[in-house]
């Protein structure tokens, strides 16, 4: 999956509220982005470009300073290797949003999200982000995992051994 956490000058992220009623991930609050499809694999930017501008209606120069900055790793159901290659950037004040099919958009605190709908992937991010990635330009990987029947991560920094 190719994910955007977009924020606005104000520091607020925009989620996307999913229908209740959508087979993916129904009523939650989620960050824009979606599956890479064929031809994209080698790029998972222009994956997220592009569902940038499916769901947002935003364009690529709309959104200033698009850098990978997460790759979260998870098995699924013992078999699926699930990867998410999460971008950060900045909405351009004045931008114009058009909410799509799958749900609507809103502007929220990303620090402030604690009964909200989200999923673990996206809480444990903003965590981490908030306490350690906002300090530096790293890129981080982590790997979902259970820790006495709830979800965790665990977290390392993206680097050249040979550097």
């Amino acid at each position: 999956m190719a994910v955007a956490f977009l924020f606005n000058e104000a520091g607020e992220m925009l989620f996307l509220q999913k229908k209740s009623g959508s087979r993916f991930l129904g009523g939650h609050l989620v960050p824009i982005g979606g599956h890479i499809e064929e031809g994209e694999f080698g790029d998972p930017r222009q994956a997220c470009v592009r569902e940038i501008a499916e769901e947002t209606g935003l364009a690529e120069p709309d959104v200033g300073g698009l850098k990978l900055r997460y790759i979260i790793n998870r098995l699924k159901a013992g078999q699926e290797i699930r990867i998410q290659y999460i971008f950060m950037g900045i909405v351009a004040s004045g931008s114009r949003l058009i909410s799509g099919e799958e749900g609507e958009l809103l502007w929220l605190e990303a620090g402030k999200l604690g009964g909200m709908h989200v999923t673990a992937s996206t809480r444990a991010v903003l965590q981490h982000y908030f306490e350690n990635g906002i300090h530096n330009e790293s890129i981080f990987t982590g790997t979902m995992h259970s820790l006495q029947g709830e979800p965790a991560m665990a977290w390392s920094v993206l680097e050249d051994w040979e550097d």
